[in-house]
Protein backbone atom coordinates (compact mmCIF):
# COMPACT_ATOMS: atom_id res chain seq x y z
CA UNK A 1 0.00 0.00 0.00
CA UNK A 2 1.70 3.60 -1.22
CA UNK A 3 0.94 5.90 1.91
CA UNK A 4 0.52 9.60 1.16
CA UNK A 5 0.99 12.77 3.70
CA UNK A 6 0.09 16.63 2.47
CA UNK A 7 1.64 18.55 4.98
CA UNK A 8 4.42 18.08 7.74
CA UNK A 9 3.17 20.31 10.53
CA UNK A 10 3.32 19.42 13.72
CA UNK A 11 0.60 16.56 13.75
CA UNK A 12 1.44 15.25 10.32
CA UNK A 13 5.48 14.81 11.03
CA UNK A 14 4.11 13.05 14.50
CA UNK A 15 2.23 10.97 12.42
CA UNK A 16 5.25 10.05 9.57
CA UNK A 17 7.61 9.67 12.18
CA UNK A 18 5.45 7.35 14.25
CA UNK A 19 4.73 5.16 11.41
CA UNK A 20 8.13 4.92 10.44
CA UNK A 21 9.20 3.89 13.81
CA UNK A 22 6.55 1.03 14.43
CA UNK A 23 7.10 -0.37 10.48
CA UNK A 24 3.58 0.51 9.85
CA UNK A 25 4.68 1.51 6.64
CA UNK A 26 7.99 1.17 4.66
CA UNK A 27 9.82 4.76 4.22
CA UNK A 28 9.99 3.47 -0.01
CA UNK A 29 6.17 3.04 -0.37
CA UNK A 30 5.62 6.76 1.80
CA UNK A 31 5.57 10.13 -0.11
CA UNK A 32 5.48 13.39 1.38
CA UNK A 33 5.02 17.11 0.58
CA UNK A 34 4.79 20.27 2.70
CA UNK A 35 3.98 24.14 1.28
CA UNK A 36 8.31 24.73 3.10
CA UNK A 37 10.29 22.39 1.62
CA UNK A 38 12.45 22.63 4.25
CA UNK A 39 10.10 20.58 6.69
CA UNK A 40 9.93 18.10 4.32
CA UNK A 41 13.45 17.25 3.51
CA UNK A 42 14.63 17.09 7.63
CA UNK A 43 12.24 13.98 7.54
CA UNK A 44 13.78 12.64 4.13
CA UNK A 45 17.25 12.97 5.42
CA UNK A 46 16.10 10.91 8.78
CA UNK A 47 13.98 8.51 6.61
CA UNK A 48 16.52 8.07 3.25
CA UNK A 49 13.91 5.68 1.35
CA UNK A 50 10.59 8.16 1.35
CA UNK A 51 9.87 10.36 -1.61
CA UNK A 52 9.22 14.21 -1.33
CA UNK A 53 7.38 15.83 -3.83
CA UNK A 54 6.36 19.60 -5.20
CA UNK A 55 3.15 19.26 -5.09
CA UNK A 56 -0.59 17.80 -3.59
CA UNK A 57 -1.03 16.25 -6.77
CA UNK A 58 1.93 14.47 -7.24
CA UNK A 59 1.11 12.82 -3.77
CA UNK A 60 -2.03 11.97 -5.17
CA UNK A 61 -0.96 10.35 -8.16
CA UNK A 62 1.77 8.08 -6.44
CA UNK A 63 -0.43 7.19 -3.61
CA UNK A 64 -3.33 4.80 -2.45
CA UNK A 65 -4.15 6.16 0.93
CA UNK A 66 -4.00 9.60 1.33
CA UNK A 67 -3.98 12.05 4.54
CA UNK A 68 -4.49 15.28 4.59
CA UNK A 69 -2.57 17.06 7.48
CA UNK A 70 -3.62 20.42 6.70
CA UNK A 71 -5.61 23.45 8.63
CA UNK A 72 -9.48 23.55 7.67
CA UNK A 73 -9.28 26.31 6.01
CA UNK A 74 -6.63 24.84 3.49
CA UNK A 75 -7.97 21.66 2.79
CA UNK A 76 -10.88 23.10 0.14
CA UNK A 77 -8.08 24.16 -2.08
CA UNK A 78 -6.26 21.18 -1.98
CA UNK A 79 -9.07 18.87 -2.60
CA UNK A 80 -9.38 20.63 -5.67
CA UNK A 81 -5.54 20.25 -6.61
CA UNK A 82 -5.78 16.90 -6.39
CA UNK A 83 -9.53 15.14 -7.16
CA UNK A 84 -8.85 14.86 -10.81
CA UNK A 85 -6.49 11.84 -9.29
CA UNK A 86 -8.66 9.97 -6.76
CA UNK A 87 -9.60 7.29 -8.63
CA UNK A 88 -12.70 5.08 -6.67
CA UNK A 89 -10.20 2.88 -5.41
CA UNK A 90 -8.41 5.49 -3.23
CA UNK A 91 -9.20 6.66 -0.12
CA UNK A 92 -8.59 10.28 1.13
CA UNK A 93 -8.04 10.62 5.53
CA UNK A 94 -8.50 14.31 7.15
CA UNK A 95 -7.13 15.17 10.82
CA UNK A 96 -8.80 17.58 11.70
CA UNK A 97 -11.88 18.08 13.35
CA UNK A 98 -14.08 20.55 11.66
CA UNK A 99 -13.84 18.63 8.68
CA UNK A 100 -16.95 15.89 8.67
CA UNK A 101 -16.29 13.10 6.51
CA UNK A 102 -20.26 13.83 5.46
CA UNK A 103 -18.48 16.73 3.76
CA UNK A 104 -15.25 14.91 2.63
CA UNK A 105 -17.60 12.74 0.72
CA UNK A 106 -19.55 15.26 -1.12
CA UNK A 107 -16.25 16.14 -2.91
CA UNK A 108 -14.36 13.56 -3.83
CA UNK A 109 -14.95 10.21 -5.80
CA UNK A 110 -12.85 7.82 -3.39
CA UNK A 111 -13.35 6.46 0.02
CA UNK A 112 -12.71 9.33 3.10
CA UNK A 113 -12.45 8.63 6.84
CA UNK A 114 -11.26 11.23 9.20
CA UNK A 115 -8.40 10.00 11.49
CA UNK A 116 -7.72 12.25 14.83
CA UNK A 117 -4.14 11.60 16.54
CA UNK A 118 -2.50 12.37 19.41
CA UNK A 119 0.74 13.27 20.43
CA UNK A 120 0.63 10.08 22.70
CA UNK A 121 1.06 7.94 19.39
CA UNK A 122 4.40 9.12 18.70
CA UNK A 123 5.20 6.89 21.46
CA UNK A 124 2.78 4.20 19.99
CA UNK A 125 0.59 5.18 23.17
CA UNK A 126 -2.80 6.89 23.57
CA UNK A 127 -5.75 6.77 21.23
CA UNK A 128 -6.53 7.43 17.68
CA UNK A 129 -10.11 8.37 16.86
CA UNK A 130 -11.12 6.57 13.42
CA UNK A 131 -14.57 7.95 11.66
CA UNK A 132 -15.83 6.51 8.63
CA UNK A 133 -17.79 7.88 5.76
CA UNK A 134 -21.01 5.88 4.79
CA UNK A 135 -19.65 5.01 1.66
CA UNK A 136 -16.12 3.83 2.64
CA UNK A 137 -15.31 0.64 1.58
CA UNK A 138 -14.72 -2.25 3.82
CA UNK A 139 -11.33 -2.92 2.82
CA UNK A 140 -10.05 0.81 4.09
CA UNK A 141 -12.16 0.06 7.58
CA UNK A 142 -9.43 -2.83 7.55
CA UNK A 143 -6.72 -0.89 6.30
CA UNK A 144 -6.86 1.97 8.30
CA UNK A 145 -8.05 -0.06 12.07
CA UNK A 146 -4.42 -1.71 11.17
CA UNK A 147 -2.69 1.03 10.45
CA UNK A 148 -3.33 2.53 13.25
CA UNK A 149 -3.47 -0.38 16.06
CA UNK A 150 0.37 -0.46 15.28
CA UNK A 151 0.71 3.13 16.73
CA UNK A 152 -2.21 3.47 19.13
CA UNK A 153 -5.76 2.21 20.67
CA UNK A 154 -8.06 3.10 17.47
CA UNK A 155 -11.39 3.64 18.50
CA UNK A 156 -13.96 4.28 15.98
CA UNK A 157 -16.45 7.44 17.00
CA UNK A 158 -19.61 8.98 16.17
CA UNK A 159 -19.39 12.18 14.61
CA UNK A 160 -21.79 13.99 17.06
CA UNK A 161 -18.75 13.20 20.06
CA UNK A 162 -15.97 14.31 17.54
CA UNK A 163 -15.36 17.53 19.49
CA UNK A 164 -15.68 16.49 23.10
CA UNK A 165 -13.48 12.64 22.18
CA UNK A 166 -10.57 15.09 20.36
CA UNK A 167 -10.92 17.43 23.35
CA UNK A 168 -9.83 14.55 25.57
CA UNK A 169 -7.52 12.57 22.98
CA UNK A 170 -5.69 14.89 21.37
CA UNK A 171 -5.70 18.41 23.42
CA UNK A 172 -6.28 16.46 26.80
CA UNK A 173 -2.10 15.65 26.61
CA UNK A 174 -1.49 20.07 26.43
CA UNK A 175 -4.00 20.42 29.10
CA UNK A 176 -2.43 18.19 31.62
CA UNK A 177 1.15 18.97 30.28
CA UNK A 178 0.20 22.70 31.64
CA UNK A 179 -1.40 22.08 34.89
CA UNK A 180 1.80 19.44 35.59
CA UNK A 181 3.72 22.59 34.80
CA UNK A 182 1.74 25.13 37.04
CA UNK A 183 2.26 22.29 39.65
CA UNK A 184 6.19 22.23 39.57
CA UNK A 185 6.31 26.46 39.20
CA UNK A 186 4.05 25.96 42.19
CA UNK A 187 6.20 23.52 44.30
CA UNK A 188 9.36 25.63 43.22
CA UNK A 189 7.91 28.75 44.25
CA UNK A 190 6.37 28.00 47.78
CA UNK A 191 9.50 25.15 48.89
CA UNK A 192 13.24 24.89 48.53
CA UNK A 193 12.85 22.48 45.57
CA UNK A 194 14.91 23.03 42.71
CA UNK A 195 12.75 23.39 39.25
CA UNK A 196 14.74 20.42 38.10
CA UNK A 197 14.27 18.02 40.35
CA UNK A 198 10.81 18.89 40.42
CA UNK A 199 10.22 17.95 36.93
CA UNK A 200 11.99 14.85 37.52
CA UNK A 201 9.46 13.85 40.23
CA UNK A 202 6.64 15.07 37.97
CA UNK A 203 7.26 13.46 34.81
CA UNK A 204 7.89 10.32 36.65
CA UNK A 205 5.24 10.35 38.95
CA UNK A 206 2.80 11.00 35.61
CA UNK A 207 4.82 7.75 33.78
CA UNK A 208 3.89 5.43 37.13
CA UNK A 209 0.28 7.05 37.09
CA UNK A 210 -0.10 5.96 33.74
CA UNK A 211 1.49 2.68 34.09
CA UNK A 212 -0.90 1.64 37.23
CA UNK A 213 -4.01 2.62 34.33
CA UNK A 214 -2.77 0.67 31.62
CA UNK A 215 -2.02 -2.39 34.04
CA UNK A 216 -5.66 -2.45 35.36
CA UNK A 217 -3.95 -1.85 38.99
CA UNK A 218 -6.33 1.22 39.59
CA UNK A 219 -9.43 2.75 38.08
CA UNK A 220 -9.07 7.05 38.68
CA UNK A 221 -11.47 6.94 41.24
CA UNK A 222 -9.82 3.55 43.60
CA UNK A 223 -6.33 4.99 42.87
CA UNK A 224 -7.48 8.40 44.60
CA UNK A 225 -9.26 6.38 47.73
CA UNK A 226 -6.30 4.43 48.15
CA UNK A 227 -3.89 7.66 48.47
CA UNK A 228 -6.40 9.95 50.08
CA UNK A 229 -5.77 8.36 53.35
CA UNK A 230 -8.76 9.62 55.56
CA UNK A 231 -7.16 12.66 57.87
CA UNK A 232 -4.35 12.90 56.01
CA UNK A 233 -2.19 15.65 54.50
CA UNK A 234 -3.38 14.32 50.71
CA UNK A 235 -7.36 14.78 51.90
CA UNK A 236 -6.22 18.42 52.49
CA UNK A 237 -4.48 19.36 49.13
CA UNK A 238 -7.89 17.20 47.85
CA UNK A 239 -10.06 19.83 49.38
CA UNK A 240 -8.60 22.66 47.94
CA UNK A 241 -8.84 21.27 44.28
CA UNK A 242 -12.34 20.61 44.79
CA UNK A 243 -13.04 24.83 46.06
CA UNK A 244 -10.32 26.02 43.96
CA UNK A 245 -11.21 24.21 40.23
CA UNK A 246 -14.71 25.01 40.77
CA UNK A 247 -16.27 24.63 37.20
CA UNK A 248 -12.50 24.80 34.98
CA UNK A 249 -12.99 21.58 32.90
CA UNK A 250 -16.53 22.41 31.96
CA UNK A 251 -15.46 26.10 30.74
CA UNK A 252 -12.52 24.53 29.06
CA UNK A 253 -15.01 21.99 27.18
CA UNK A 254 -17.35 25.47 26.36
CA UNK A 255 -14.41 27.21 24.66
CA UNK A 256 -13.45 24.64 22.76
CA UNK A 257 -16.61 23.74 21.70
CA UNK A 258 -17.42 27.53 20.74
CA UNK A 259 -14.00 27.39 18.37
CA UNK A 260 -15.42 24.14 16.93
CA UNK A 261 -18.43 25.85 15.88
CA UNK A 262 -16.89 28.85 14.54
CA UNK A 263 -14.03 26.62 12.68
CA UNK A 264 -17.13 24.60 11.03
CA UNK A 265 -19.32 28.10 10.00
CA UNK A 266 -15.77 29.15 8.36
CA UNK A 267 -15.63 25.69 6.54
CA UNK A 268 -18.81 25.95 5.70
CA UNK A 269 -18.28 29.57 3.91
CA UNK A 270 -15.84 27.75 1.34
CA UNK A 271 -18.42 25.28 0.21
CA UNK A 272 -21.56 27.00 -0.84
CA UNK A 273 -23.05 24.98 -3.07
CA UNK A 274 -23.16 21.43 -0.79
CA UNK A 275 -24.54 23.61 1.88
CA UNK A 276 -27.29 25.66 0.16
Amino acid sequence: MKIGVIGIGNMGRILTEAMLEQKAVAPSSLTIVNRTMKKALVLKNKYHDISVVSTPKAVAIKSDLIFLCLKPHDIFRVIQDITPFLTKDKCVVSITSPISVDLLEAIVPCSVARVIPSITNRASAGVSLLTFGSHCSRKWHIALEHLFRKISVPIEIDEKVTRVASDIVSCGPAFFSYLTQRFIEAAVKETEINEETANVLASEMLIGLGELLKNGYYTLPALQEKVCVKGGITGEGIKVLEEELGDVFEHVFHATHRKFRKDIELVKKQYPSINS
